[in-house]
């Protein structure tokens, strides 16, 4: 019996990596299983009781953690239209194109503004891709730490809260957690802020090394510019720039640290702050607002289909004794939680090199959390670790999301394998990141009380 949500398990992962569609696959191959077990093996038919599927089903849809997805993607789509990010490239590369590497270091810092405020990793790597990389390239970069910047960068909407991957893998820990923890997304984004600002101190410090170690890599930029840019009201663009962002930073993120409105009241005060911005930069029409409901629609169709596939899939997953008998290996195996943790950690890594993060999400997470609480390990903690584990997944080849929306909009000059090349650095920051996380957990809570 045990062997059988196993056999469910791996037909799933080779079709998707198959390319079939994730929603439709993960939900009718697990019916169309089950449905199989009660002819073929009806005596374990007491096991599955499909009719439990629309009460499942309900339940997302009525769950108001998950109500901040399409409100933090609209977010997202609104500030691509207004024009934030292309101001704030303007003037962080005239405030850091003065020093070595000085314009990298201005994309990784406005890349970390966008993630606070958006947290759209296409939209962010394709604007910064559109901008910053031809001047870089123009500033005689080398184009790999050109790249490989702009790839990474764009993926640290990931991790710094208000972030879509960190909403989905609170809800689906706690969905999983069979009586265990809840995950609070108030929690999650706060347990989460400082290591997504350690990140990008590590980026940073990658570049100014690499830029003083090898000079020709990361040239600073021309005198004559930079007094030319400064010399029309260049406070006041400074102002403007950043003064925007940090206010709907503030009023996010700020609401949710001080206890004022939990994350789906935040996402909608972020949506609201968002289309104001837009007005203010005068981008504003009712065409724009269209085109930005209508994207919004599609994405979070998109998300809650998947959404719903895995939850079928997690529901005949445990009533064959899915979780049960992976328990029972591992228990058998005598592997101690750090191993098993580590174990997942490889696998969730090793999956981001073929498959999204949603379906890693959705695949992976309900499968494992029963086993970490049986460990009684603290899923905070492994919920921060899935998701600095998952930002990897935009950027390992050959199927990493940031670097096909980069080469989308690079140069033609700028070939693959110089993305591929561009990108390890970045990758192995966070693999070691990723390990001192492990080593020193209580870095997850300066913020909140443990």
């Amino acid at each position: 019996m045990g062997i059988l949500p196993i056999i469910l398990f791996v037909i799933i992962f080779i079709l998707i990596l198959k390319g079939y569609p994730v929603a439709f696959t993960l939900g009718g191959v697990s019916i169309l299983f089950a449905l199989g077990v009660a002819v073929f093996a009806p005596e374990h038919m007491r096991f599955l009781d499909l009719g439990l599927l629309p009460y499942r089903f309900k339940g997302i849809i009525d769950n108001f953690v998950l109500m901040a997805v399409p409100l933090f993607i609209y977010m997202g789509i609104m500030l691509e239209k207004s024009g934030l990010a292309e101001s704030l490239l303007e003037t962080m590369a005239i405030l850091f194109g003065k020093f070595k590497g000085g314009l990298a270091i201005s994309v990784v810092v406005v890349g970390a503004l966008l993630a606070a405020s958006t947290g759209i990793v296409g939209a962010t790597v394709v604007t910064m891709g559109l901008i910053s990389l031809p001047t870089m390239l123009k500033r005689g970069y080398k184009p790999e730490l050109a790249t490989g910047t702009v790839a990474a960068a764009g993926t640290l909407g990931q991790i710094i809260p208000p972030s879509i991957v960190l909403v989905l893998l609170a809800a689906t820990i706690s969905s999983s957690s069979k009586g265990g923890a809840v995950v609070d997304v108030g929690a999650m984004f706060q347990a989460a802020f400082l290591p997504g600002i350690l990140l990008v101190a590590a980026y940073i410090l990658y570049i100014i090394v690499i830029s003083r170690l090898k000079p020709d890599w990361g040239p600073p930029m021309p005198e004559a510019e930079i007094v030319e840019f400064k010399k029309d009201g260049f406070i006041g663009k400074v102002i403007k720039a950043f003064l925007l962002p940090v206010l709907l930073i503030a009023a996010v993120l700020g609401s949710i640290f001080a206890g004022i409105a939990s994350p789906t009241e935040a996402a909608a005060v972020g949506a609201f702050g968002a289309t104001l911005l837009t007005f203010v930069q005068r981008k504003f029409s009712l065409d724009m607002l269209n085109k930005v409901m209508r994207q919004t629609m599609n994405l979070t169709s998109m998300v809650f289909l998947i959404l719903l596939g895995a939850t079928t899939f997690t529901l005949v997953f445990r009533m064959l004794g899915g979780d049960d008998y992976l328990i029972e290996l591992i228990q058998q195996a005598n592997l101690s939680p750090m191993a098993f943790l580590t174990i997942v950690m490889i696998i969730i890594f090793i999956a981001g090199f073929f498959i999204d993060f949603i379906e890693i999400i959705f695949i992976v997470v309900p499968v494992v959390t029963p086993i970490f609480n049986a460990y009684e390990v603290d899923m905070l903690w492994v919920g921060i670790l899935m998701a600095l584990n998952l930002q990897t997944s935009f950027l390992t080849p050959p199927f990493g999301f940031s670097l096909f929306y980069l080469k989308g909009v690079a140069p033609p000059e700028i070939s693959t394998q110089m993305l591929y090349r561009g990108i390890i650095p970045f990758i192995a920051i966070q693999v070691v990141f990723m390990a001192i996380i492990i080593l020193f957990p209580e870095i997850l809570y300066i913020f909140i009380e443990k």
